[in-house]
């Protein structure tokens, strides 16, 4: 009698065991999913400051722009991306000068504005001085 209880109590003991052993085992089988398939991003929002060049730095490669009507500065971040033009120009960013008026095209990248494209303006031509015929 002895034999059958240890016996009777010997196989619930394993049926228990392997029962929890077959419920983690799909646990720790499972693999880790595929990533999903990378989301669309949503177009850059671009933006746009117009102004003077109040100051240029070089070794940041950066420049702050400075708005009369607005009161406002902003300074950019300028990439080797960044096209610089003045007309149909090129230009390098060594190239803009303070006191250059520019329409600056930005984008945010985390908390700086990433100058996209720097167009400086054309001078007006002066008017030309009336001639008399005297």
């Amino acid at each position: 009698m002895k034999k059958t209880i240890l016996l009777v109590v010997m196989l619930t003991l394993v049926a228990f065991v392997s029962g929890a052993i077959a419920a983690d085992a799909p646990k720790a089988a499972t693999t880790v999913p595929a990533p999903a398939a990378p989301a669309t991003t949503a177009p850059v929002k671009m933006h746009k400051f117009w102004g003077a060049i109040k100051s240029v730095d070089a070794m940041a490669k950066s420049i702050v722009v400075a708005s009369p009507k607005k009161k406002v500065e902003k300074a950019f971040m300028v990439t080797d991306d960044t096209k610089i033009t003045k007309g149909k120009e090129a230009l390098k960013f060594e190239d803009l000068k303070t006191g250059n008026h520019v329409e600056v095209h930005y984008k945010m990248e985390m908390d700086k504005m990433v100058a996209v494209k720097i167009h400086m303006s054309v001078p007006k031509a002066a008017p030309k001085a009336a001639t008399t015929g005297q």
